[in-house]
């Protein structure tokens, strides 16, 4: 059984994504190779799309984590389905606004925004900027008062929630590079102070947890922690908070040990808790929005190696190594995060080995994964790393001076390149 509802056997018994054979996709674009399935992440838009406006009385708007998988054909796609993005750099809102996407629609985050990026923001008048200090919120307001414009903003909080991910991925807690703390008061006088400013609009609240969580619970108390902040706004300070961003993070199948919750019951039981204590706190049912990032891209996604070489170490392990590698997925190295692979033209066949899939970077930790069961597996196959559409792209780099796969889109039984390869003279583009 596959972690993608996409993949199946065909009849010549290789791996294929919607149809397509993925060793056609080898020979046909090159090794390494990211693989997108359009249709994969059309249906997961629609599903959370549907899904809160289902529960939330069409009150509500799905914004992308761009971070997880950025490119023009991504936002075409976002804007094509009615989806909000969640950009986090002037570089992902220039991205979007090459698309002509509807800026409305985008909220810019990030911890440490430069002048020129705020002040790009206000330019292209982004429907809501995610201030995450105090600091930023001093100079946003004296930019948009230089601009004789009012910025929309909203307040990363930090709900205080452990959603028990990994420690790089957790980012709800005090102990936080991100957002506004609440146990401190932080939050509170920020709030004030926003409100002070006649050069900002205090729009909303904004919180996010973590990523990859499989428990829905976090999630609903996160919620409740937020709505308890609006109402304390609204009795102390008589202002009511109209808008709240409950962020991103849910969890996706990685490997067959996963087992997340469908987006429908995430969203329904946090529905739930949203209009019983707005009920109970005599508040107004915020527009509430959503971030998924991984969520809509991972599972859309492989990536295509072919094999070099096979080192047999006895009793100790056997590696091989690929034609890619942290360059293109530095997930292991960084998170230790676990993969499914197969030989894709021998997908047919049982898994009958275990192997450490290696890089070829120079460094030892460029790993792909250890102890991975695999089918036979010789010099020449092609492997496919699985449920690699969101963080592979998007971290990669040039490290080494290896330039960057190609992205190729599948739809409808055929292919098409949305990220070209990069070549050696993009290498040396820009030296002197």
């Amino acid at each position: 059984m596959f972690v993608s509802e996409n993949l199946s056997v065909n009849e010549k018994g290789h791996l294929a994504v919607s149809g397509v054979d993925t060793v056609d996709l080898a020979a046909q674009y090159g090794t390494p190779l990211y693989v997108m399935d359009e249709e994969v992440i059309r249906s997961a838009c629609r599903r959370f799309k549907k899904s809160i406006d289902s529960f939330y009385g069409g009150a509500g708007l799905v914004c992308y984590a761009s971070k997880a998988f950025c490119c023009r054909e991504m936002c075409r796609i976002m804007k094509d389905e009615g989806i909000g993005l969640d950009v986090v750099s002037g570089g992902e809102l220039y991205t979007a606004a090459s698309v002509d996407f509807p800026m409305e629609n985008i909220c810019f985050h990030g911890n440490n925004k430069t002048d020129e990026e705020l002040t790009l923001a206000l330019e292209k008048k982004v429907g809501r900027i995610i201030v995450d200090n105090i600091f930023e919120l001093e100079r946003l307001n004296a930019l948009a008062e230089k601009a004789g414009v009012t910025a929309n903003i909203m307040y990363r909080i930090k709900p205080g929630i452990d959603a028990h991910t990994h420690n790089f991925i957790r980012t709800g807690q005090i102990d936080s590079k991100f957002g506004f703390a609440l146990e401190t008061g932080e939050a509170f006088e920020a709030v004030k102070k926003a409100i002070e400013l006649k050069n900002i609009n205090l729009a909303g609240l904004h919180c996010h947890i973590g990523s990859q969580i499989f428990d829905i619970d976090p999630f609903v108390h996160a919620a409740e922690v937020m709505l308890g902040f609006i109402a304390k706004i609204k009795n102390e300070l008589g202002f009511e908070v109209k808008q709240l961003n409950l962020g991103g993070g849910f969890g996706i199948k990685y490997t067959n040990s996963d087992n997340p919750a469908p987006f429908e019951n995430y969203m329904e039981k946090v529905s739930v808790k949203v209009k019983e204590v707005c009920e109970k706190e005599n508040i107004s049912l915020p527009f509430i929005i959503i971030e998924p990032g991984r969520s809509i891209a991972a599972p859309a996604g492989l990536t295509l190696y072919t094999v070099g070489g096979i080192k047999n170490i006895p009793n100790i392990r056997t590696y091989v190594s690929i034609d890619g590698g942290m360059c293109d997925n530095p997930r292991y190295a960084l998170y230790k995060s676990e993969y499914d692979i197969e030989v894709a033209n021998k997908a047919g066949e049982p898994k009958t080995e275990s192997i450490t899939l290696a890089g070829k970077c120079c460094e030892s930790g460029d790993l792909i994964g250890e102890n991975m069961p695999v089918q036979h597996i010789e010099v020449g196959d092609t492997v496919a790393v699985l449920a690699t559409g969101a963080y592979n792209y998007s971290m990669s780099s040039n490290y080494n001076r290896i330039p960057k796969p190609a992205v190729v889109m599948v739809k409808d039984g055929s292919s098409r390149v949305v990220v070209k390869r990069e070549t050696m003279e993009d290498i040396i583009r820009n030296d002197l």
